[in-house]
């Protein structure tokens, strides 16, 4: 299977409503690396490596988000797939 990168950014009501933190739980359940965090725009950032059915898999959780979210918009930026994570982390503090 074909190992792939993705960087995403999600647009919508994103933020204080789980979606770092279900991101990385569903993440890590279908094996993948990359990290998520939040930007001060209101936007959520992540960039997503792994197996393509399984990032796929991610993207489409993405349009929907947890519960509580309301998402407008994913951004999917393909990226050549470099291996660099060893798991999947939610990035905290200090807005980008």
């Amino acid at each position: 299977m074909k190992l792939v990168r993705v960087h995403l950014y999600i647009y919508g009501h994103v933020q204080g409503v789980f979606f770092r933190s279900t991101m990385k739980k569903i993440a890590e359940s279908l094996g993948l690396t990359g990290w998520v965090r939040n930007l001060r725009d209101g936007r959520v950032e992540a960039v997503v490596e792994g197996k393509e059915e399984k990032v796929e898999r991610l993207i489409a959780w993405c349009h929907r988000g947890p519960p509580t979210a309301y998402v407008t918009k994913v951004e999917v930026t393909r990226e050549p797939y470099r291996g660099e994570f060893k798991d999947f982390t939610i990035q905290w503090g200090r807005f980008p």
